[in-house]
């Protein structure tokens, strides 16, 4: 029985040339934007006064209304409520570098919790390692900085680190 005769490489070799020269002039698909997340912790048309006017701790009331100059002084922006208990300062867009999601949210912001201050400054904390030592009493967890009062920090460093946060996301 006489053998079949293979196909010739030559044609072979020209359709995988034609072919990868048909991908590289083919119009690239554009990488699709990553869609805004939606969030539970939006801004309201709340009054953050108000808000800040139920806090029965006559201290960390005080210390609140401190943290709002300071904020508003260095994000020029008023403040805003956001959900029922956070405080935040200007707006922005704001993607996960661990996952690309994207949220509308704050410079920087604040939630006067039953246990301390709650401080987000929305940078990530490492960016402050030199404040951090100077700051004096504090926690950080979680990209949040916790302090139970203002009496406990130096608040010109406070400051330094809100006017830098800010400074870093606009």
């Amino acid at each position: 029985m006489p053998k079949k005769k293979a196909k010739p490489a030559k044609k072979a070799a020209k359709k995988t040339v034609a072919k990868k020269a048909a991908k590289k002039s083919a119009p690239k698909k554009a990488t699709p934007k990553p869609k805004k997340a939606v969030i539970k912790t939006t801004e309201s048309s709340a009054s953050a006064e108000k808000f800040l006017n139920t806090i029965s701790d006559a201290q960390k009331r005080a210390d609140s209304f401190t943290i709002v100059k300071m904020m508003e002084k260095a994000s020029g922006a008023k403040a805003k409520m956001w959900g029922n208990a956070i405080i935040g300062f200007g707006n922005k867009v704001y993607t996960s570098p661990a996952t690309g999601r994207q949220v509308d949210w704050f410079y920087v912001g604040f939630s006067p919790r039953k246990a301390n201050l709650t401080l987000y400054l929305t940078v990530g904390l490492g960016v402050f390692p030199a404040e951090l030592k100077k700051l004096g009493k504090h926690k950080t967890g979680g990209g949040c900085l916790y302090i139970n009062k203002l009496s406990d920090v130096d608040v010109k460093v406070l400051q330094t680190m809100i006017d830098n946060a800010v400074k870093k996301n606009k």
